[in-house]
Order: structure tokens, then C-alpha cells, then sequence
């Protein structure tokens, strides 16, 4: 089996996602998806470029693929960003090729499955007002209960509260603090004490302020307080993580097993989340959760990808024996994201009860609906042309 031909579509997903068909001289099709927050076009641009190093190729030697890829670009960026988040969606899509290959759902590829179906947190962002009220976050949080799911996450990170001082410094005053603490107490309050409850201040604060932060959350038992300063200082994040009872979690702009590397040698976070169509791939994801699991860390990846990207995700979290959660982020998109995949049976969405069930078809075990990409397709970027 060789491959013939490599092509995109970008669609309206938390910006614009891109989709990746890996086309095979077999007839098989294989289709993968790059993280949305590269930006569109360079991932097409560099998918482009790179076609021409996997034509001929077997897709069944996926790391093979991947990993002459990484190493004859090591001087073009292939350790991180935007090439190593094009190379993630052409490593899914190799994987899609390889297990419809072997008429096996993705996860058998890996090994099996620890579990039948993946727990979801819903992200709740600044729930169900402009504003970002207490009130507001309180009432989308009950909503979300009451759809099925256990798990929940908030944004509490307002670069625009009224009583900031600087635009530019973040460091919290009071009155920004205690409105944080407001709007958690109410969420808590809103879904009781057996609720997951996650809190996100995407990497914005200084350790003075994350430190504060996450005193004042310690009431509040959270599953996790997310990035509260950027990841790349594993020192900083270390003596946030000492001075607090309040989990940490990290990961989402980390990148390979070697970006993780130093976290877990320094103990820098409670819980990782990298994202996996766009850490490196479903392969590499795997190695970062099985190095997680040695330092007895819970894997719960970070995902703002279509249906197609989701999916995927799923298998390798079925796959690990240290998952905890995985984020489903499209309640601001719901009828996008939906439209994205065809399901067997009338189904209207992969999400039911807060859960999404490992289907057990060959390859991903998602078909993508074309009319739904046809209708949200990015203009200029062509639909798998």
C-alpha cells in the first residue's frame, strides 16, 4: 500500500480547523485533524510542503512517517508549534489508514482498551452571560449537570475586570481576587460537592497572583487549577504547586514526551492535559501518559477539535490506564460541531450523558459528514481539493 495524494479542508471550528485526507493507491482514505490555534494557513501551507516527503510511502509505518518527518526538520521547527501541530494531523490521519488497513478500530492498534466509553468535562468558559456574572456561571453549570455531565470547567481569568491597574501587568489586586472566588463559590454551590470542578486562568498570572489564587480555591475542592502561569518555567510552577493543596494541571502548550519531560522530573504539575492533535499525535500522546503514569500523574487531555480530532483523542484515552477526563469544548458551537460527522442509527451527536462510547468500526470510527463541511468550509482554502 502506498500513498498518492495528501489533501485539506479548513473548517469554522474554534476558528478554523483543518482536516487532512491521506488518499492511498488501496482505495483507503485515511482523515486527521490539526489543532485549530496554529492558524489555517500555515498548517495547509505546511502540509503542502511536506506531501511530497510521504507520497510513495506505506501509511501503515506510521511512526516510521512521523519520525523521519520530525528528524530531517529538526532544523525547521519540527520540536514544537505550528510544524509539529501539522505533522500531529498527518500522523492521525496515517493512523485512520493503518487501522482501516487492518479492519480494526484505533484503539486495538494500541494495544486495546481500558474502558468503553470517556468521561467529559463540559467547558463552561464564562457560562451563560456576556458579563461572566456568578449568576450566569451558576446557571450554565447546572444546565451541564443536568445533560449527564460529572465534570466541569470555568474561565475566571477577566483581563478586563473593571478595578485592574495595568493592562499589561497581571498581577491580581482584591477586588479582581474576590471576584473570582464569587463566581467559584456560586458554581460550587450551583452543582454541589460531588461535581467535578475545574477552574482555567490560561497561563495569565504571575506567581504571586497564581499563588494567591490558588489559596483562596482550596475551599472549593477542585479537580484543578489550570495554567495559572505559563508552563515553560517548571521552577515557577513548582513553587506554586508547594505552596498550595489545590491541584495543578499543565500541558496544553507543552509539546512531545521531551516538552514533558522536565515537568514530571521536577514535579511541576497534579494532573497533565496535553492536546493531542497537536502535541505530536495519537502515538505520542500515548508515550506522555504512560511517562505521566511513572510519576503517578492522571492524563487528561486538553481538545478543541471537531468531532473527527475528538474522537481520536478518545481512543488513546481508552487506551491509558492513567485517564482521567477529556475536555469537550464546542457548547458555544453545538450545531457546527454536530454537523461534522455522520452517525449510524439517527444520531445526532457522539455525545451522550457527558460521555462519548469507543466505537468499535475500523479506523477512527467516525464518518465525516460532507455536507456539514460544505456548509461551515472556510472560504479560500478549498474542500479536499
Amino acid at each position: 500500500m502506498k500513498i498518492v495524494d495528501i489533501k485539506t479542508a479548513v473548517v469554522a471550528y474554534h476558528g478554523k480547523a483543518t482536516l487532512i485526507r491521506i488518499d492511498t493507491d488501496a482505495g483507503i482514505s485515511g482523515y486527521g485533524e490539526a489543532n485549530p490555534d496554529a492558524g489555517a494557513a500555515a498548517i495547509v501551507g505546511l502540509i503542502s510542503e511536506l506531501k511530497s516527503e510521504l507520497i510513495g510511502q506505506d501509511p501503515r509505518n506510521v511512526e516510521y512517517c512521523w519520525d523521519k518527518i520530525r528528524r530531517d526538520h529538526v532544523f525547521s521547527g519540527a520540536q514544537a508549534g505550528v510544524f509539529l501541530i501539522a505533522l500531529t494531523g498527518l500522523e492521525m490521519a496515517l493512523w485512520d489508514v493503518a487501522a482501516k488497513a487492518a479492519g480494526q478500530p484505533l484503539y486495538r492498534m494500541f494495544g486495546g482498551k481500558f474502558r468503553d466509553r470517556i468521561r467529559l468535562y463540559a467547558d463552561c468558559g464564562d457560562g451563560d452571560d456576556e458579563a461572566g456574572s456568578s449568576q450566569g456561571c451558576a446557571t450554565r453549570a447546572r444546565r451541564m449537570v443536568a445533560e449527564g455531565f460529572t465534570a466541569v470547567k470555568f474561565d475566571i481569568d477577566n483581563m478586563r475586570h473593571p478595578a485592574k491597574f495595568d493592562a499589561v501587568n497581571h498581577t491580581i489586586n482584591g477586588a479582581e481576587l474576590r471576584s473570582m472566588v464569587e463566581r467559584v463559590a456560586a458554581v460550587r454551590d450551583a452543582i454541589g460537592p460531588d461535581v467535578d470542578l475545574c477552574i482555567d486562568l490560561h497561563a495569565r498570572y504571575d506567581v504571586l497572583s497564581a499563588s494567591r489564587i490558588a489559596s483562596e480555591m482550596e475551599r472549593f475542592n477542585l479537580l484543578w487549577l489550570e495554567e495559572p502561569i505559563p508552563a515553560e518555567n517548571v521552577e515557577a510552577l513548582k513553587q506554586i504547586r508547594m505552596r498550595t493543596k489545590t491541584p495543578i494541571c499543565v500541558g496544553e502548550n507543552l509539546y512531545l514526551r521531551w516538552g514533558f519531560r522536565e515537568l514530571f522530573q521536577n514535579y511541576g504539575a497534579d494532573v497533565i492535559m496535553p492536546d493531542v492533535p497537536k502535541c505530536g499525535g495519537l502515538a505520542e500522546s500515548r508515550k506522555i501518559a504512560n511517562l505521566a503514569e511513572m510519576y503517578y500523574v492522571p492524563f487528561a487531555p486538553h481538545l478543541v477539535s471537531t468531532p473527527l480530532g475528538t474522537m481520536a483523542t478518545c481512543h488513546v484515552c481508552a487506551s491509558v490506564a492513567n485517564f482521567l477526563v477529556l475536555e469537550w469544548h464546542a457548547l458555544e458551537e453545538r450545531e457546527a460541531w454536530d454537523s461534522y460527522v455522520r452517525l449510524p442509527g439517527g444520531a445526532k451527536s457522539i455525545v451522550e450523558d457527558g460521555h462519548i462510547v469507543i466505537p468499535d468500526t475500523p479506523g477512527i470510527g467516525v464518518e465525516l459528514n460532507m455536507d456539514g463541511v460544505h456548509k461551515y468550509a472556510v472560504p479560500g482554502y478549498g474542500i479536499f481539493e
